[in-house]
């Protein structure tokens, strides 16, 4: 399996990474953001949770500063969108997320998976490609009982740390999640050990992505 790095240690990267909801983020790239960091690679994060209404606007910004530990620079961008209807409110984000891209450039932008099964997933998915248009783009997955996970053609390969550390700054940050019935170290485990296997991770983890398009130079 072919090997493409992001950036080496002591380089700058550019980041834009884009959720519907507080875990969102945490959930599809957490685990990729602590590796880059703990890497040494210099990350410079835009994050943004477009539907983040108290109190989980206080988890999102809590999860946020606990994930960008270490980064190199990073700003949080909070929305006020309402769950569950964003089709409903895209012309709205659509607004917001222009924007937005007057004041990023990022190198690479994480976004959630185009035919994911929630409708604020899908909708965020196709308004970053509608907005941002020349930019490298990653979807990330989020598990969930619509039993909706494709077949991802990108591999983050994760360290122990990096995924005991995301599981944990998971349980610990998102305390209005913990009830439901998925919302548990299992369910984030079982998924990374997958996707680890399937891109034959060294110590057995890794998140996973679809990227539609790539332009090599």
């Amino acid at each position: 399996m072919m090997g493409l790095r992001l950036a080496a240690p002591g380089e700058r990267l550019s980041i834009l990474c884009l959720g519907a909801h507080s875990d969102d983020i945490e959930i599809g790239v957490g685990g990729t953001i602590l590796s880059l960091i703990a890497s040494g690679v210099r990350v410079d994060v835009t994050w943004c949770v477009l539907s983040a209404i108290n109190p989980r606007a206080d988890e999102a910004l809590t999860s946020a500063r606990k994930f960008l530990k270490g980064a190199e620079e990073y700003k949080v961008e909070l929305g006020s969108f309402e769950d569950t209807f964003f089709p409903d409110q895209s012309r709205s984000i659509k607004q917001w997320l222009a924007e937005l891209s007057l004041r990023v450039t990022p190198d690479i932008i994480f976004t959630h998976r185009g035919d994911d099964a929630h409708q604020d997933h899908r909708e965020i998915s196709r308004l970053t490609w509608n907005v941002f248009r020349d930019h490298a783009i990653l979807e990330y997955e989020i598990p969930k009982w619509d039993g909706d996970l494709g077949q991802p053609n990108v591999y983050m390969p994760l360290s122990q740390v990096a995924m005991d550390t995301k599981v944990e700054l998971l349980l610990d940050c998102f305390g209005s999640q913990r009830s439901k019935d998925w919302f548990d170290a299992e369910t984030f485990k079982s998924l990374a050990r997958l996707r680890g296997m399937e891109c034959r991770a060294e110590e057995r983890w890794a998140e996973a992505f679809t990227m539609r398009k790539l332009c090599l130079l």
